[in-house]
């Protein structure tokens, strides 16, 4: 069963078998705004945590992604490509930007859980 993850910069990721799916919340997709681009990340590209992974473009601003722990990208979400505004309708679903292969699955022990992150937020 996937288990779901949260950073404090606002990026969920959704784990199972070693592969990480990875998003904004839907608190960040508020706060940014109507998205009218999204960069999608390289395939097979490694990240480590804190990289920027992707950059979203709002009509209020553009803004960094960053990879909430170390692996290599697997796929991008190509979806967002023709349609940015998935991140905006479904943040936790359909709008996810990228998957990676996790690099080092202990890194997980460094994040929140939904209940932390929903205090995070306030």
């Amino acid at each position: 069963m996937a288990k779901t993850y949260f950073t404090e910069d606002h990026e969920w990721l959704r784990v199972e078998g070693g592969v990480a799916i990875v998003g904004i919340t839907d608190y960040a997709q508020e706060q940014l705004g109507d998205l009218v681009f999204v960069e999608l990340p390289e395939i097979g590209r490694k990240l480590a945590k804190g990289d920027t992974a992707v950059v979203v473009e709002s009509v209020k601003a553009a803004s960094d992604v960053y990879a909430p722990v170390d692996g290599e990208i697997t796929e991008a979400n190509a979806s967002l490509s023709a349609d940015p505004s998935l991140v905006n309708s479904a943040a936790t679903g359909d709008g996810w930007l990228w998957k990676m292969k996790l690099a080092d699955e202990s890194q997980l022990d460094s994040l929140m859980d939904e209940a932390a992150y929903k205090a995070h937020i306030g």
